[in-house]
């Protein structure tokens, strides 16, 4: 049987650190239907307060104490939040900041919005200027850059380039370009000659036939381009070509952007210039 329980990521500023650390101790129940709120910027007493008056309310009608996930840097703030005592409270700042303040032997900042912050002007240039390469250098729409590129990502269409990419970019800084392996390059079974002289820079995914179907079909109802067996020829012919030009590829069907991105830099050697 399935339960339903409701739960909330509060914070004084974005909430992503909330959701990111909430999102991954909930998902190991799996019999559990969560029902997630964020609640970004509660910054005041006054605001911490109406939360708690939320919270209370949810208690009452569901019958049961809703979660929330919360990293509040102000300790009244975050006593405001708990005056009812009607939910499950879990502060990642309550948690390790005061173990580390005893560890280093000084207190922290208490700064609200460090994590995310634009404070350092060139971690924020590299983030947007990584974004900025990537989204030109999508799907082999311009390739006269590919110097500057620290990846290349090459593989059929829809095999998840694009998205592994702007990941890379966003969270690790990293220049990713995608090229896409389409069945004119399969003839010859030799790199397009633009990939050539990067072949130190490319890497690989693949895909199950019957999931790239799917994709496909969603973007081109009936077509050819989507047809179960067309799939099946592509993947086959690119991941001979990729074996045959030693390219390593990972298989994307069951991986998240998560995994994939973080396969890659380990696989492929990437230096992050973000963390």
């Amino acid at each position: 049987m399935t339960h339903r329980r409701k739960v909330f990521f509060v914070s004084d500023r974005t909430g992503i650190t909330a959701e990111v650390l909430g999102h991954s101790l909930i998902t190991q129940f799996e019999d559990i239907d969560f029902q997630r709120t964020t609640l970004p910027f509660i910054d005041t007493i006054e605001k911490a307060q109406a939360v708690a008056q939320q919270l209370g309310d949810i208690c009452m009608q569901e019958g049961h104490r809703p979660v929330v996930f919360s990293t509040m840097v102000d300790s009244q703030i975050r006593n405001a939040l708990r005056q009812r005592n009607n939910a499950l409270h879990l502060d990642f700042f309550e948690k390790f900041i005061d173990p580390l303040e005893q560890e280093f032997g000084m207190q922290s900042s208490h700064t609200m919005g460090k994590s995310h912050a634009i404070d350092d002007n060139d971690d924020y240039k590299t983030r947007i200027d990584a974004v900025n390469f990537t989204m030109a250098n999508d799907d082999g729409g311009q390739t006269k850059y590919y110097e500057e590129a620290d990846v290349i990502l090459v593989g059929v269409s829809r095999s998840g380039k694009t998205p592994t990419c702007l990941y890379l970019a966003l969270h690790y800084g990293i220049r990713a370009a995608n090229y896409p392996l389409v069945p004119e390059d399969f003839g010859s079974m030799t790199l397009p000659s633009v990939l050539q002289p990067y072949r130190n820079k490319l890497y690989g995914l693949t895909i199950r036939a019957d999931r790239l179907q799917q994709i496909r079909n969603e973007r081109k109802p009936d077509s050819k381009y989507a047809s179960l067996d067309n799939c099946r020829f592509e993947i086959a012919e690119a991941e001979a070509l990729m074996r045959r030009e030693r390219i390593s590829f990972q298989d994307a069907t069951h991986k998240s952007v998560e995994e994939l991105a973080s396969t890659l830099i380990h696989t492929a050697g990437l230096t992050r210039r973000l963390f």
